[in-house]
């Protein structure tokens, strides 16, 4: 694996194209999903907005708050297996087209929830978006690597998924602009509020996410449509029609695989955490810090975050993926110990940086960890994005220790996840 790309054993799949030029029946489709790319990335960072929002709009704990990562990714865990089903038994086209469905559902939600200022009905709105993003990224990352030879599968799963940050940094913006409204009370200053402007006040507030929400609804109905009209090459397992009794076992005999899923797990989390109390550390160790000044911060992040992949993408024409998997997890294990050392100025920037080197964690993993799956790509891939549910989990363990030890030292949450990445990178996915 010198050129840094995955190897799947050959003929294992194949794709079904109509005309004589199969690169031209490709391109269309790619470029759909591609953007499908983009517009999770969207929702995903939104939600660091959201905990920041939430925790004013409904006087939340850094747990409580939380837990807007654990509603968002219990929507992966639980709905990625089922995706599998309905892929393997329809296509990948009807996973994506369900997928849009419960995303721009999720979000038409909502108008509603901020309509009951309910934030249990904004966790169920968030939960059901999710939903519809484990249909999309359960078929969108397995669908990208067999568009092609199996040799570039891992250079274009990374390029496709370069487009996912620009996706992010978009959602950050809006969240920004308009969904913070800049007005921030001290404890002192509310108390000061009459109970009819305070509740003014928090109805405002929960208020600001709705046109947001619906116009994204909007845009991603539309894109559901689209996929409908659309045809696709299909792709067909060869494998199951010649050779059954090689996929049967479990899939997790595969170490290289397990330990995928594992890293996988605690990646997530790691990211998740940083860029979900990034606002939170910056306003602790930087007193006076407004929040949507903090937020610039996270932007460039993400802007980072985008470099990186770009970057990274490149270098994969060079370097064994498993090679830059190590090198960028040994750098984020450096920033994020100076972020817990160094809290203030130097610990901002350290966390920071932290993105840019976190840009190809996930698609690398991802590309290792199905490498030499052959059919059970599906069940591989639906598994490992199961295993996104250490958004959930890590980041409401990370909200819980804030509020023990304060959100410093919370930090030792994403370093323990980035310590496993390097230990994957070193030897964990070795087939």
């Amino acid at each position: 694996m010198a050129t840094g790309t995955v190897h799947m054993p050959a003929g294992t799949t194949r794709v079904i194209h109509s005309g004589n030029n199969p690169r031209a029946s490709y391109l269309f489709p790619l470029i759909l999903i591609t953007c499908l790319f983009f517009l999770w990335g969207m929702a995903n960072n939104l939600n660091d907005i959201l905990i920041q929002q939430f925790k004013k709009a409904f006087e939340l704990s850094d747990f409580q708050s939380g837990l807007v990562q654990s509603a968002f990714y219990l929507g992966y865990f639980v709905l990625a297996l089922p995706a599998s089903l309905v892929m393997k038994r329809y296509s990948y086209k009807t996973g994506i087209v369900i997928g849009l469905v419960l995303y721009a559902l999720g979000a038409f939600l909502f108008v509603p929830a901020a309509d009951q200022n309910s934030y249990p009905f904004f966790l169920f709105a968030l939960f059901v978006i999710a939903s519809g993003l484990a249909f999309l990224e359960t078929a969108a990352n397995p669908y990208v690597a067999v568009l092609g030879t199996p040799e570039t599968a891992s250079f274009r799963l990374n390029l496709v998924q370069a487009f996912n940050p620009i996706g992010c940094v978009t959602g950050i913006v809006l969240g920004q602009q308009f969904i913070f409204s800049g007005v921030e009370h001290t404890a002192e200053s509310l108390a000061k509020l009459s109970p009819e402007a305070l509740k003014a006040y928090y109805v405002s507030e929960s208020a600001a996410v709705k046109m947001p929400y619906l116009i994204i609804g909007i845009v991603v109905a539309v894109f559901g449509i689209i996929f409908l009209l659309t045809r696709f090459p299909i792709v067909k397992d060869e494998e199951s029609e010649t050779k059954p009794n090689r996929t049967t076992g479990s899939i997790l005999r595969n170490k290289h695989f397990s330990g995928a899923v594992v890293t996988q797990f605690f990646y997530v989390g790691a990211q998740v955490c940083i860029w979900s109390f990034l606002i939170r550390y910056i306003q602790h160790n930087l007193p006076g810090t407004s929040e949507k000044t903090a937020a610039n911060y996270l932007i460039i992040s993400l802007v980072l975050f985008t470099a990186g992949r770009f970057l990274g993408t490149a270098l994969l024409k060079r370097i064994s993926d498993h090679t830059l998997l190590v090198t960028y997890a040994a750098a984020t294990i450096v920033l994020v110990g100076m972020a817990i050392l160094f809290p203030g100025t130097v610990g901002l920037w350290a966390l920071v940086l932290t993105s840019f080197f976190m840009s190809i964690m996930y698609p690398t993993i991802f590309s290792l960890g199905i490498s030499g799956l052959g059919e059970r790509a599906k069940l591989g891939s639906s598994i490992l994005v199961m295993a996104i549910i250490g958004g959930a989990v890590l980041t409401a363990l990370m909200g819980k220790l804030s509020d023990q030890v304060g959100i410093t030292n919370a930090l030792l949450i994403p370093l323990v996840g980035f310590v496993v990445v390097s230990w994957y990178g070193l030897k964990g996915y070795k087939l």
